[in-house]
């Protein structure tokens, strides 16, 4: 009977325990408390799935990016001077498949392909409202990078 006590006693601390690391485990996923409701996509890249209603693009976590392509997420936000003299110049949309926007509101920014002896098919687009796509195939498709 004093084990049970013992145990008993601690209980309420093992309790505690665990809702500290569910409230933990929440925080670091986006998770909501609340079974049963979907939330907003938070900071969380992982909570970035399926399609970005803004842009009607796929979601894209940094984490699933070519390592090249981190590289340039890093070098637009260390700002110029850039690797390439065509880095940080106006993207133009001409295909449409990013959202319409007034001309200049796009840059483009180039990834690094391995192999390639030229700037290679890959880029970034950054947005004036800090928004990026990722194209690897020279802008016939894009996915949003989220943040």
């Amino acid at each position: 009977m004093g084990l049970r006590r013992r145990v008993r006693e601690r209980a309420p601390a093992w309790v505690v325990l665990v809702a500290a690391l569910t409230v933990v485990a929440s925080l670091i996923t986006g998770c909501s408390a609340s079974a049963g409701t979907e939330t907003a996509p938070s900071t969380v890249t992982g909570q970035y799935t399926g399609t970005d209603t803004e842009s009607g693009l796929a979601w894209i976590a940094r984490s699933e990016l070519p390592p090249e392509a981190v590289d340039t997420l890093d070098e637009i936000s260390a700002g110029p001077p850039y690797r390439y003299d065509r880095d940080g110049v106006t993207f133009e949309n001409r295909e449409g498949l990013l959202p319409e926007q007034e001309a200049g509101y796009y840059q483009e920014f180039t990834v690094v392909t391995p192999g390639s002896s030229d700037r290679g098919a890959r880029r970034i687009i950054w947005g004036l409202q800090d928004e990026l796509y990722y194209t690897d195939d020279h802008y016939q498709s894009f996915e949003r990078i989220a943040p």
